[in-house]
């Protein structure tokens, strides 16, 4: 990974591209690349879909290599949907097969003419950027099989469905998995939609007659990569309960804990989750020749994915990751898998964020647009999107967004992003990383779930303030360094209560590259990521106002526990002060 593939898609004459070294940017990768380059490239008060922006997309460190859990990729850009500094990360095939090919990041610039649309190819031999005029509008699923039909399944794909050539805000970027499915997607902050205004409907990899990316002491990375999977195994989340039921096996746990939200964040129990728990998906998996237990690329051994199939055992859509059960789920009042599993299906075909998308129904249902429960009336929110009405491109933008045009004052949002599956009053710490993250409100940059609720790492009282500040900024200078290794954030669970494991990933970060790392230095590579992030969100207009939860979780108490967020604003403003 030594060089920068840099296209101008609004050049004279059509797109131009260039390589570049790392220069400034050597040593760097996934979030830590992409963040930095967005800070020191683009104006924070841009557009966030004009030419002034920039859409980055970056392998990790260890990407491409034999290391496991590490195929996530970064795709950073100012977003549409925050107006800040967005790093969206996702999994599938893209990160390996990049990373293989040599490229430390792909850089979009400038504005492609109106109505153009390009597909951008990639291999041993270099690259080719070709008109796509075929593709126009074409949902991921319908655009993967032709491509299938011309390049065949071993390629690797990064596409945009209908939502992001519309350019709405809660688009999202599809990656194809090892089924040369779209079923991975750089999903939050818009990301789709800035690919969409470069004019860039899909970048094929081919990385045939690339091998894998060789360390500086192979025997030592190998016996540090062989401590690492064994200690994935070995924990409880990680190596059991992940692998056997998905993220889903958060669904009952959540539920009971009283923050699971329901009804557009109205309650924090749902009387159907039992329905739409991880157990009982495994069980309809298993029964219907589905699989509960997949990986979403080449290297997972946690396999927290599955495969979600018809009563006719026809594929219907990747198993349901806990947050768009959740968000297609409980917030919308819904207990049916089934309905669950299509609305993720239509929400990857489209190209849109599953949580954006259930946070903007469950809103649209709060303004009586459809009830609460309504099955169908969901569904076809959805299809909405997909044929770009007024009403879809209203639920496509996002629940800010439907909420200003409905006029419901209960939107769960933070600097313009919908809130995810747990609720910040009876998970207090988790409230505190949607207040501060620079992303808006996103559970994966500071994951306090583990520890107030799943007791990894110790354990903080998540219906208490005490020690919430500390916990989530510790988590998120953590997250901030595992983003930019390309490690699945899920090792956190394993690295949080095993100090031995922590070590095998700084070893293989030392043996792969030839370094001295510590603990320290890997807390010194966050806070770095987080500091630029920070002084982009200051500069393009964010104050300490922005770093708060809506004003009713401060003043509606949550049942079954009766609380409302209680982290005052002095605490929340020194939680980046180290």
């Amino acid at each position: 990974m030594d060089k920068i593939l840099r296209i101008d898609m609004g050049a004279a004459g059509g797109p131009k591209m260039k390589m570049d070294d790392l220069g400034q940017y050597a040593g760097l990768g996934g979030r830590a690349l992409t963040s930095a380059m967005i800070a020191a490239e683009v104006e924070p008060t841009a557009n966030p879909l004009g030419a002034e922006n920039k859409l980055v997309i970056a392998p990790g460190l260890l990407s491409g290599t034999v290391a496991a859990m590490s195929g996530r990729i970064s795709v950073g850009c100012k977003s549409p949907l925050t107006g800040g500094i967005k790093e969206a990360n996702s999994g599938g095939q893209a990160a390996q097969v990049l990373a293989r090919l040599g490229y430390a990041a792909i850089v979009l610039e400038g504005l492609a003419p109106e109505g153009k649309l390009y597909k951008i190819l990639i291999n041993k031999d270099g690259v080719k950027i070709e008109p796509a005029d075929e593709y126009k509008m074409l949902p991921n699923y319908d655009l993967i099989d032709k491509i299938k039909g011309v390049y065949g399944d071993k390629v690797t794909c990064m596409s945009i469905g209908p939502a992001g050539e519309m350019k709405l805000s809660a688009s999202s970027i599809a990656i194809t998995d090892m089924e040369f499915r779209p079923t991975r997607h750089a999903g939050r902050g818009g990301v789709g939609a800035v690919m969409g205004a470069k004019g860039v409907k899909v970048i094929i990899m081919d990385d045939a007659g690339v091998k894998n990316r060789e360390p500086k002491d192979p025997e030592k990375f190998r016996e540090a990569n062989k401590k690492w999977v064994e200690g994935l195994r070995s924990h409880a989340v990680t190596g059991q309960a992940l692998p056997a039921y998905g993220t889903n096996v958060l669904v009952n746990i959540i539920n009971e804990s009283g923050g699971f939200p329901t009804n557009n964040f109205k309650s924090g129990r749902f009387e159907g989750a039992s329905a739409i728990s991880g157990e009982t998906f495994a069980d309809i998996e298993t029964k219907r020749g589905g699989n509960p237990t997949h990986g979403c690329h080449r290297g997972c051994v946690i396999q927290c994915s599955g495969t979600y199939v018809d009563k006719n055992g026809k594929f219907v859509s990747k198993q349901p990751e806990y947050e768009t059960t959740w968000a297609h789920g409980a917030n919308c009042g819904i207990d049916d898998p089934d309905t669950i599993a299509m609305l993720d299906f239509l929400d990857d075909n489209y190209g849109l964020d599953t949580i954006d998308m259930g946070a903007a129904i469950g809103v649209a249902m709060e303004a009586g647009i459809i009830p609460f429960g309504d099955k169908e009336g969901a569904i076809n929110l959805i299809k909405e999107v997909g044929k770009g009405t007024y009403l879809g491109k209203i639920i496509g933008s996002g629940a800010a967004t439907a909420a200003k045009v409905f006029g419901v004052e209960r939107a769960p949002v933070v600097k313009g992003q919908a809130m995810p599956a747990y609720d910040p009053r009876a998970i207090q710490g988790i409230g505190v990383t949607y207040a501060t993250s620079t992303m808006g409100a996103d559970h994966t940059a500071g994951y306090c779930i583990a520890t107030n609720i799943l007791k990894c790492g110790g354990f903080v009282d998540p219906l208490k303030t005490e020690g919430q500040i500390e916990l989530s900024r510790n988590l998120q200078i953590a997250t901030a360094a595992i983003d930019s290794t390309g490690m699945c954030l899920f090792i956190a669970f394993a690295i949080l209560d095993q100090p031995e494991t922590f070590q095998a990933l700084v070893d293989m970060l030392n043996a792969f590259y030839g370094l001295s790392l510590d603990a320290d230095g890997v807390a010194e590579l966050g806070k770095k990521v987080l500091s630029a992030e920070r002084d982009f969100n200051k500069k393009a207009g964010f104050t300490a106002a922005h770093d708060r939860l809506p004003r009713y979780f401060y003043t509606e108490k949550l049942p079954p526990h009766d609380k409302v967020f209680e982290v005052s604003d002095k605490e929340l403003d020194s939680l980046f002060n180290w």
